[in-house]
């Protein structure tokens, strides 16, 4: 029990430090993108956050309910993509910290910074039809918009919850095969920064 306890609170503090910087992250990107940014750039920067946590569900809950041995199967017959194959088996086998890091950080946090970003979209409409803040107009505006995106947040989370439920191999395992091709550009790149520091210290 103590063990446990000691895991999780471990998770817990590694899991926050992750939600601060990539909150961080996101929160950033939003502002930066919607600074002087149009209607049309900033309803595309609500959608996009909107997707982000869509998918992020949808792979979280896939890990959750994804088979380890499936994968271990698709890896042992070495066919195409087996090696890609090994990668899902691992998301799988490790699908609590999988399902909490979709789930809990990036879909959490998309929800978060497209509520945000779609307070800008309130005001520049606001602007647009010529209205200030606290009008019968203005306040329209806020709760359409906001209806909206609830809307759409949770439709589109609900068709992907069926999906993920019903496919989640398939899920998976293009999941595994981003986290295969991101582990070889990263090799990639940090053989040609290796290459590049020795060449230079040649130089030297």
């Amino acid at each position: 029990m103590f063990r446990l306890m000691r895991e999780s609170l471990q998770w817990s503090s590694n899991i926050s430090f992750l939600t601060f910087g990539m909150a961080f992250l996101f929160a950033l990107i939003s502002t930066l993108f919607q600074e002087g940014s149009g209607l049309f750039l900033s309803l595309l920067i609500v959608f996009v956050f909107i997707m982000i946590g869509i998918i992020g569900d949808t792979i979280g809950l896939a890990a959750a309910t994804s088979q380890e041995n499936h994968f271990h199967a698709m890896a042992a017959k070495k066919v195409k993509g087996a090696k890609e194959a090994k990668e899902a088996a691992f998301i799988a086998k490790k699908a609590p910290l999988f399902s909490s890091l979709f789930n809990d950080v990036v879909g959490d946090i998309s929800g978060i910074v497209s509520g945000a970003a779609s307070t800008a979209v309130v005001f520049q409409l606001a602007k647009l039809v010529q209205t200030s803040e606290g009008s019968i107009w203005f306040i329209i505006i806020s709760v359409v918009l906001t209806s909206i995106i609830a809307a759409f947040t949770v439709g589109g989370k609900a068709i992907c919850k069926t999906l993920a439920i019903y496919h989640s191999t398939n899920i998976i395992l293009y999941t595994g095969k981003m986290m295969y091709y991101l582990k070889a550009c990263t090799r990639i790149f940090a053989i040609w920064k290796k290459e590049n520091r020795s060449v230079h210290m040649q130089r030297r």
